[in-house]
């Protein structure tokens, strides 16, 4: 399996794409094509005392690099030979299984939609990042690529969500459910309730595994395998999860710093400890999967370093290797609902 690799994505780009991708190769045995400046792999790769390309290492030149500072909804175009866009086409024209960026999320999310392209009958793409919460972590769809969302998304989230659960975490009947303000059916704005309407009814056919609405809450306690939601409120959650986690790590050390009796019990649960930081860390996951374009493309986080980015390529692999695709284009049919059923809405994006 081939895996395409943006190498001039992320913070800490060239060097942390790079190196990651050369883990990948040695300990997954996978093949990948570094995109980017040429001449900057190469330094790097020498960095590491690599004087020639490896077996299953490629590079692909492209001269330009998308920015931060670049408006994402253009960058794509603007910049024809970027490593985003360069990456892209590779995946589009078959030379690559998946695409792999820790760049800039808006860029990659229009780029991938116009480029590559949404598996058809798909209305939005959406982010699908694995959150540490049960035993297998929980998928949240959208976390950020749709700010408004029509009914007819969050119904085709929990598809998306579902079989992405199921085919890499190895959930089997994932269950799947609507984040909300309370658990009750009548709970919500328009948007939950109508949503609701259509989950049960995927659950009855036996579609999803639908288990109603589910509080923020109960949803991080491991309630659920599978959290639908509009990309305004997942970004919001995954935020607050990320900051709460980050807030709980700096007080357990200074608890555990605060004088000798507790440094001694911090030597005796420090197994504990080095597993709970393990668990939050994102970069264990490596990325975040982009459901609905129909090549995979996933997300790292843009300060990855070399370790995420080496498991951001095998979260490639398990993705392109999964079928998800095929499941989603096989299944559109149920993912629906008549143009008279529709409720009209705006749509949008969130860098």
């Amino acid at each position: 399996m081939k895996i395409i690799v943006d190498a001039m994505g992320g913070d800490n780009a060239p060097q942390a794409p790079v190196q990651g991708a050369l883990d990948a190769v040695r300990e997954y045995g996978t093949e990948v094509i570094l995109v980017g400046r040429g001449e900057e792999i190469l330094a790097v790769m020498k960095e590491q005392g690599v004087d020639e390309l490896p077996p299953g290492v490629e590079i692909v030149h492209a001269s330009e690099a998308v920015e931060m500072c670049d408006n994402p909804a253009t960058a794509f175009k603007e910049k024809k030979n970027s490593s985003l866009t360069v990456g892209l086409n590779l995946l589009k024209e078959g030379k690559g299984a998946a695409f792999v960026s820790a760049g800039s999320t808006g860029a990659l999310l229009s780029g991938a939609t116009l480029i590559v392209k949404r598996i058809k009958g798909i209305r939005r793409a959406a982010l699908c990042p694995v959150l540490p919460t049960g035993d297998r972590g929980m998928v949240l769809v959208d976390c950020g690529a749709n700010a408004v969302c029509t009914p007819e998304y969050l119904l085709q989230f929990a598809f998306m969500g579902s079989y992405y659960a199921e085919r890499t975490l190895g959930c089997p009947e994932p269950r799947v459910g609507l984040l909300n303000i309370g658990t009750e059916e009548s709970k919500g704005t328009d948007l939950q309730r109508e949503a609701y309407a259509l989950l049960k009814q995927a659950g009855e056919q036996g579609r999803i595994q639908f288990v109603g609405n589910v509080e923020a809450r109960e949803a991080i306690m491991g309630g659920v395998d599978v959290l639908v939601c509009d990309g305004y409120s997942g970004n919001v959650l995954l935020k607050t999860v990320e900051g709460t986690a980050l807030y709980m790590a700096g007080l357990m050390k200074g608890m555990f710093k605060k004088n000798a009796v507790t440094k001694l019990a911090a030597v005796l649960v420090s197994g504990g400890i080095k597993e709970f930081k393990k668990k939050m860390d994102f970069g264990e996951v490596g990325g975040t999967a982009l459901m609905g374009i129909a090549k995979p493309v996933v997300k790292a986080h843009g300060s990855s370093d070399a370790y995420a980015m080496k498991n951001a390529v095998r979260q490639a692999m398990r993705y392109a290797s999964s079928g998800i695709v095929e499941g989603i284009a096989e299944n559109i049919e149920y993912m629906r609902i008549p143009a008279q059923g529709k409720s009209a809405g705006a749509t949008g994006e969130m860098e």
